[in-house]
């Protein structure tokens, strides 16, 4: 019971550490201020881009103008905040113009849908995430509870990988266009971190839960025999008096 009490609580702290890593991915760009300024996914100088900001910030929610302290993003970045917003340079949806734009963005609806399905994927692990975090109460005292939340985290951490490396090929490669382009461009380190922390969150929540499961059977199992061959070994010294006594009143006839 005390093992699978720790495992269960050890487990739940991940989860909870997980679903707050990704939420701070998911406020970027619908929220001004410090700290969330810091975590965008790419930060590009498009100073020459015509209707681009000087210093541009890609989110999930805007294109933010990171030219005067990441400041104007929520309302006051280019474009409206709407959930989703794809990494996709020349199209309406960024910038509207091929002008300066690097030549692997034109023409190609790639990034688009990368970026697109990075943000489902991202809801989708965030809602097993939470469901893990409302069973794994029942982790601290059932081998059930314990094995459903294993099978949450790992939904979870499954759409979480996934969202990691659409991310980080999306933004990376984006990243390395840009500067080819001439135009100085960094990934998001925040950002990037607080992903590839809930990925590990989760992974780890789900190896601890399965040991919190495999724990108690084997404690139930254990304690099963010990009283098996308590009664065993008690029924055999019985049987034994017994038969000393019967041959004690033959011996005696």
């Amino acid at each position: 019971m005390a093992a699978r009490g720790i495992f269960g609580l050890l487990s739940l702290i991940l989860v909870a550490g997980g679903l707050l890593l990704s939420l701070f991915i998911v406020l970027a760009g619908a929220v001004n201020g410090s700290p969330v300024n810091k975590w965008y996914f790419l930060q590009v100088d498009t100073s020459n881009i015509p209707g681009a900001p000087p210093v541009s910030r890609w989110t999930f929610w805007n294109i933010c103008d990171g030219s005067d302290g990441y400041d104007k993003c929520s309302g006051t970045g280019y474009g409206d905040v709407a959930p989703a917003r794809p990494f996709d340079p020349p199209s309406g949806r960024n910038f509207g113009t091929t002008t300066n734009v690097p030549a692997a963005f034109i023409g190609t609806r790639y990034y688009f849908y990368m970026t697109r399905f990075m943000f489902v994927f991202m809801l989708i692990a965030l809602f097993f995430g939470a469901c893990a975090l409302l069973t794994g109460l029942l982790a601290l005292c059932t081998r059930l509870g314990a094995y459903l939340s294993a099978l949450l985290a790992t939904i979870a951490w499954f759409f979480q990988a996934l969202t990691a490396a659409l991310m980080t090929t999306a933004y990376v490669k984006g990243r390395n266009h840009f500067r080819s382009n001439g135009q100085a461009a960094n990934i998001g380190s925040y950002a990037f971190g607080f992903e590839w922390a809930a990925f590990a969150c989760w992974f780890l929540a789900t190896v601890l839960f399965c040991m919190g499961g495999s724990t108690s059977r084997k404690t139930t199992y254990t304690s099963k025999k010990r009283k098996v061959g308590f009664f065993r070994g008690r029924r055999s010294r019985s049987t034994r008096s017994r038969g000393s006594f019967i041959n004690g009143d033959k011996d005696y006839a």
